[in-house]
């Protein structure tokens, strides 16, 4: 598991990623989605169709979650 600092800095280090933030409260995705102008939305597959409605502003992808990977595997594929 890791902790949330080592999530965002994962996320940080994708190629087609450009800003990262923080959630304080689900009710208010739309107004952070608006505020940093995002432009995809990504959630676990298994969060699938519940965040539709955000469909208007954002594109909404649901890929799979990966069950088990080790984190030395994770951070060679960022890498490249």
């Amino acid at each position: 598991m890791y902790s949330q600092i080592e999530k965002i800095e994962i996320i940080k280090s994708l190629k087609y990623v450009t800003e990262v933030f923080l959630e304080e409260s689900l009710e208010l995705k739309r107004e952070y989605l608006l505020k940093y102008q995002a432009d995809i939305l990504v959630m676990g597959n298994d969060w699938e169709g519940k965040f539709d409605e955000f469909k208007d502003i954002v594109d909404v992808v649901y890929p799979p979650r990966t069950p088990s990977i080790s984190t030395t595997e994770l951070i060679e594929k960022i890498k490249i």
